[in-house]
């Protein structure tokens, strides 16, 4: 457990040449892998070839991705990514000319199959107002007819004379019938359609005595017995071309082509070099091992031209507290790591401005409900377990502070106590910053120059803290102030000394006034404590106003509500804001490389809808 960032480790793996896209996709699983070639003997013209091929597999994708089972990744055997292709787009190909005619007639089923559902509709709003539907879908030669569903707001306000028109209501929507000369009918239809109107069409029923809704259902029907049959075809030619299978292999090769850099290769092996997080690859050679992949891996150092990524090795407990660092960007190879820092500092902040019993459990409730869903909700749950161990200190439950006695104070009734404590808070945080300051130049080998000047800075700040004890405690800062000055002017290059006076001045001057003002900045976490306690009483007085017992627990619970949604992110702003410009901004510069997993074969990706012609 340390506060320093970790280059990751440099590997290279030998594998039999047919065996690369199952090691790779091993490799991927492991999610501790970065791939980088850095040998020249790259294997000639492969992915410019697997790309061409694949638009082929893109295009079918588009055209028929709707009737596709979901993909099944399954071994690929001894093969290359090549010979996979080949394979799967013959298989593909086959499918695609048993398929199309199905596809083809089962799209204009479901086309129908709207256009009877929509005609059903109107006929059950007409109520019986309405011609027979087939006779106004057979009228001519001269007439034709024309049905549309829209918004009230959308009626035409100006008809033309020669039509017959039938407004039928059916709220929140209305129907449009209209039978007129050809010409007419044919410019309300422009007319209806630019209000993005929709159209119905009207059916052609086969005669007979049945009433008409008779005749519509059992056409429905048959339609939907006719979508079943072509459906249960198409399933049927899945399972005989295996596409499921098809679907995962071409998955493979398309994420090979994407995420894969060419690979040193010869004629009968493959070299795989790269980063891993893993310090011994222990999960790399489990995986490996555990497939019965052929494979020699090695260690060695990383090659001297290549920047090694950083990766962050924290406990489980902080590792949703990376996310602050990796705000600013990646620490750098001599920054530090401060995730183990902050997962004590952040909820401590956030503890203090929302310090409530029952509040807390809500938050913390609702992290471990949904932390996996949404990671970043991780937070909650350190964050509440510390605004219920504050809602003790300060005995406050649901905004309510007459249930249990404070272990420690009630804010309102000592605000000077509790703004003193944050500003407390705020020394400790800025001097970590400041010391984390001087062992990041420790490790990047500047540590003699850290210690000649910016140590000074350490004592001027100690000293104008004791100084509140004693007052003569300020000649330790004007110590550490002249500290600071003559080691910057010392530091400079001979002969440049003289002219570093100045700006070594302006320089202590300005850090001097950015570190009070660090420090003051945490007395706002005090101010959002007392503000939080005051809210929470306003919301019980106005409670205990209610003469109804019911309503009182209404405006409990509403006001409880109200204080977790908005103090709730009101203060996790002011908590992220206090770390980043108050804490960060003392060390933290983001210089590092990120480290960037290979990822997964994404399978999930949910096919486009189907659609009608």
């Amino acid at each position: 457990m340390t506060v320093r960032s970790h280059p990751a480790t440099w590997f290279e793996l030998l594998v039999p040449r047919e065996e690369l896209p199952r090691a790779l996709a091993l490799l991927a699983s492991t999610h501790a892998v970065q791939l980088e070639t850095q040998s020249r003997s790259v294997a000639r013209g492969t992915l410019p070839e697997l790309r061409a091929s694949l638009e082929e597999y893109h295009e079918l994708q588009r055209r028929y991705a709707a009737y596709w089972p979901a993909p099944r990744l399954e071994s690929t055997g001894q093969r290359e990514p090549q010979r996979i292709l080949e394979e799967a787009l013959a298989s593909l190909r086959a499918w695609e000319a048993e398929a199309q005619p199905l596809v083809t007639t089962l799209q204009a089923a479901l086309t129908q199959r709207d256009e009877l559902e929509a005609a059903a509709e109107l006929l059950a709003a007409a109520g019986g107002r309405l011609p027979a539907l087939d006779q106004l879908a057979s009228a001519g030669p001269q007439l034709r007819s024309c049905a549309f569903c829209l918004s009230p707001a959308d009626w035409p306000r100006d008809l033309p004379a020669g039509l017959l028109v039938q407004r039928i209501n059916a709220p929140p929507r209305c129907y449009l019938v209209a039978v007129g000369l050809a010409a007419e009918i044919a410019a309300l239809e422009e007319a209806l359609l630019a209000r993005k109107a929709r159209r119905i069409v009207l059916p052609a029923l086969p005669s007979g005595a049945a009433p008409e809704q008779t005749r519509l259902d059992e056409q429905i029907e048959t339609n939907e017995r006719q979508t079943r049959e072509q459906r249960a075809a198409l399933e049927r030619l899945t399972e005989k071309h295996r596409l499921a299978r098809v679907l995962g292999d071409l998955a493979f090769v398309d994420w090979y082509t994407n995420q894969v850099p060419q690979l040193a290769a010869t004629e009968h092996f493959a070299w795989v070099t790269g980063w891993t997080q893993d310090p011994e690859a222990r999960a790399l050679d489990q995986r490996l091992e555990s497939a019965k992949v052929p494979y020699l891996l090695h260690l060695p150092p990383p090659p001297e031209s290549l920047e090694p990524p950083v990766t962050l090795r924290n406990p489980a407990w902080a590792r949703a507290f990376e996310l602050f660092p990796r705000l600013l960007g990646t620490p750098g190879l001599a920054e530090a790591d401060p995730s183990l820092l902050v997962a004590i500092i952040a909820p401590l902040i956030f503890g203090f401005m929302f310090a409530d019993v029952g509040q807390g459990l809500v938050l913390l409730a609702a992290g471990l409900v949904l932390r996996r869903r949404y990671r970043l909700l991780a937070l909650l749950v350190p964050g509440g377990a510390a605004s219920i161990a504050f809602g003790l200190l300060f005995g406050s439950v649901f905004a309510r502070e007459d249930l249990i006695r404070p272990l420690w104070v009630a804010p309102l009734e000592e605000p000077l106590l509790i703004l003193g404590t944050t500003l407390g808070l705020g020394v400790v945080v800025v001097l970590l910053g400041l010391a984390l300051d001087g062992v990041q130049q420790r490790w990047a080998g500047n540590g003699w120059r850290w210690c000649a000047s910016k140590a000074g800075l350490i004592v001027f700040y100690g000293g104008l803290l004791l100084a509140f004890a004693d007052i003569a405690a300020l000649w330790v800062a004007a110590a550490g102030a002249v500290w600071m000055v003559s080691g910057s002017v010392a530091c400079a290059p001979a002969g440049t000394r003289r002219a570093r006076i100045g700006p070594a001045i302006g320089e202590f001057l300005e850090t001097a006034l950015q570190i009070g003002v660090n420090t003051l900045s945490f007395l706002r976490v005090g101010a959002f404590s007392l503000a939080h306690s005051g809210l929470c009483m306003a919301i019980v007085g106005l409670a205990s106003a209610v003469s109804s017992r019911v309503l009182a627990f209404f405006v409990l619970l509403v006001g409880n509500v109200f204080v977790i949604v908005l103090e709730g992110l009101v203060a996790g702003i002011q908590t992220t804001r206090l770390v980043l410009f108050e804490f960060f901004v003392r060390f933290l510069r983001g210089a590092g490389r990120e480290f960037r997993p290979l990822p997964e074969i994404d399978l999930t990706r949910p096919p486009p809808k189907e659609r009608s012609t």
